[in-house]
């Protein structure tokens, strides 16, 4: 029997790594030799830059970067071969990057995110993956293009830096800075967001909330990226309201297409691209899955869901070990999932649930193997 592991990493405890050391120790446990192959992945968020970097054998390259306040921080981009590399936002500007009691999506900038890039482009990477999951900032994107060589302007002609409260400023822009090198690279930048820039569903109203925005914090960048958009489609005759997935990142999204011309595709589907997954199912009897918490969200664009697509058109079947159910999870069993077993053995509060989650992760498994075996012998 061959076993293939893909699971997501379970957030504030197990990593994807460490869930395929546990299944391959709980399978040897109960089929003793058995032929076992994991690979880690993420969707598109935080951690994608390292699990695809592993499962490619590549190369984690550090840089030094500005944060989302413009602080010091050390991030980091992923090489793949000797054109592609891959990189993520939320190592230069995430919202864990943010003290709680600092979040406020006025004074945010996605700057480090522009220098991330950079130093991928002036490493001479061509062929380049962003992951744009788990933002603080709600900016446009003008701090991005900044660190590229954009330059925005008040009507005073007064340079801006790119955080959110300049967005209402914003009257010219001026692209002829832009790097050279942008021009020379592709990039695919691993979205499943659809919101437009502007709007009840865009940028501002759907995910500035969750970044430390008030309702006036909020009403004021709204009125900021409506200025902005308009400059846009006076300078470049670009609508970004008018492209799904201009709102994702804070706006990050309509920098990306109308600066980049950067392609925008699902975040689960471009990471089973770059690790190769469809050929790691050559020849599986069962693909084990999983993540922290399943429920209705794991049918959109999350681990889950792109590995039960991708097994199940293969006719291999796929089980999931998960940390815990909630609300309408048994939706994802129209994705090629089979089976779920959650880690938890008992009622427990969260904490303990982390805690612990190694040795429950792991007898999760044995639960889940050992089931598996007794179906094979009542199949004999």
């Amino acid at each position: 029997m061959k076993l293939l592991f893909a699971s997501d990493s379970f957030k504030g405890s197990l990593r994807s790594d460490r869930t395929i050391e546990l299944l391959g120790r709980a399978a040897r446990e109960v089929f003793g030799d058995c032929e076992t192959d994991g690979v880690p992945v993420a969707d598109g968020g935080e951690g994608t830059t390292e699990a695809v970097v592993k499962a490619r054998n590549g190369e984690i390259i550090p840089v030094t970067v500005h944060g989302p306040l413009l602080e010091t921080e050390h991030a980091f981009y992923g090489r793949l071969s000797e054109t592609e590399a891959i990189l993520e936002m939320a190592a230069a500007s995430g919202l864990p990057m943010v003290p709680e009691e600092k979040r406020n999506p006025l004074y945010t900038s996605t700057y480090g995110t522009g220098e991330l890039l950079k130093a991928a482009l002036d490493a001479g990477y061509t062929d380049i993956s962003i992951a744009i999951g788990g933002s603080a900032t709600n900016d446009g994107g003008m701090g991005f293009a900044s660190a590229l060589g954009v330059r925005f302007y008040d009507a005073a002609g007064e340079l801006l830096s790119g955080k959110g409260e300049e967005l209402e400023r914003v009257a010219h822009i001026d692209s002829s800075g832009l790097d050279p090198a942008v021009r020379r690279a592709r990039f695919t930048v691993m979205c499943d967001v659809r919101n437009p820039l502007c709007g009840p569903d865009g940028a501002t109203y759907t995910f500035g909330r969750q970044k430390g925005g008030t309702p006036e914090i909020l009403e004021r960048l709204e009125r900021g990226m409506q200025n902005y958009r308009d400059v846009l489609i006076r300078e470049f005759g670009v609508n970004p309201d008018e492209y799904p997935g201009t709102g994702a990142a804070g706006g990050l999204g309509a920098a990306l297409q109308v600066f980049l011309h950067a392609e925008m595709k699902s975040g689960i589907e471009t990471v089973l691209d770059l690790i190769g997954f469809d050929a790691r199912l050559a020849g599986v009897d069962l693909v084990i899955t999983g993540e922290g918490r399943t429920d209705w969200q794991s049918c959109f664009g999350k681990v889950m869901q792109g590995v039960g697509d991708r097994a199940k058109r293969r006719n291999v079947p796929v089980a999931a070990l998960c940390g815990s159910l909630g609300r309408e999870y048994e939706r994802i069993y129209a994705h090629g999932i089979g089976s779920i077993l959650t880690t938890v053995d008992g009622p427990m509060p969260l904490s303990a649930a982390l805690e612990n989650a190694d040795e429950l992760y792991y007898k999760g498994a044995v639960r889940m193997f050992r089931m598996i075996a007794l179906g094979r012998q009542m199949r004999a």
